[in-house]
């Protein structure tokens, strides 16, 4: 089951050895996949299911990822899709284009570089549904950027410039899980690095600041996965 907020992700391809190896990479990016083993399933998971992105295989049973992109793009004109193939033609490529993917991935790739392109369209895809503004809530927690201000319940809080950067990123996002990869591309603009602890040790900051005195723990831990700011 996913996590509530969990960017959702669909995997349709055949080759099953790939398909399993990039769900196993997708969750320990901090995404949650599901997989189709051919073209016709993932049309009909298409139908009945809501995903954040999908990635698409041309060579399909059933329906092949050409068609796919076409059904896609007629329900849904803004839903992200890369499709990943070893057809690796420019033909190849601008059919592909022309019918409706946004990235086209030739295997053999490099894993870290598809987990950027996911993170550019799933950053580029969410801003309408992002808070805009200078006044950000969740819960008794308030944040103006004009003034630069975090109150919880009616006391200041006071913060390092890091630690408003890393909440104002939580806030905007709250009740999405944020890996600890998308906390370091946005916040420290940076890959993440996994023998650092920098993004657990200024959570914890936060932490010690915003819910140590408080009943209600806004930020909460997926463990392995990353955090969610939850606003009930």
């Amino acid at each position: 089951m996913n996590v509530m907020g969990e960017r959702k992700i669909l995997i349709v391809e055949d080759e099953r050895k790939i398909a399993d190896t990039l769900k196993i990479g997708l969750a320990e990016n901090g995404y949650y996949a599901e997989v189709a083993y051919d073209g016709l399933i993932g049309q009909k998971l298409l139908e009945t299911h809501s995903y954040d992105l999908v990635i698409v295989d041309i060579n399909l049973p059933g329906v092949n990822g050409y068609e796919l992109c076409r059904f896609i793009r007629k329900r849904n004109v803004n839903l992200p899709i890369i499709i990943l193939t070893s057809m690796n033609t420019l033909n190849d490529k601008i059919e592909g284009y022309n019918a409706g993917t946004d990235d086209y991935v030739v295997k053999p790739f490099e894993f870290r570089e598809l987990i950027m392109k996911i993170r550019v369209m799933l950053r580029r895809s969410m801003i309408e549904n992002i808070p805009v503004g200078n006044f950000l809530r969740a819960a008794d927690l308030e944040m103006n950027l004009d003034k630069k201000e975090v109150i919880r319940d009616g006391k200041k809080i006071n913060l390092t410039a890091k630690e408003f950067q890393l909440l104002e990123y939580m806030l905007r996002n709250k009740n999405r899980m944020l890996s600890r990869a998308d906390i370091a591309v946005n916040v420290w603009e940076m890959d993440f690095d996994s023998n650092t602890n920098v993004i657990d040790v200024y959570v914890s900051y936060l932490r010690n600041k915003i819910d140590k005195n408080f009943s209600e723990k806004l930020i909460q831990t997926q463990v392995g996965m990353g955090y969610i700011l939850k606003d009930n």
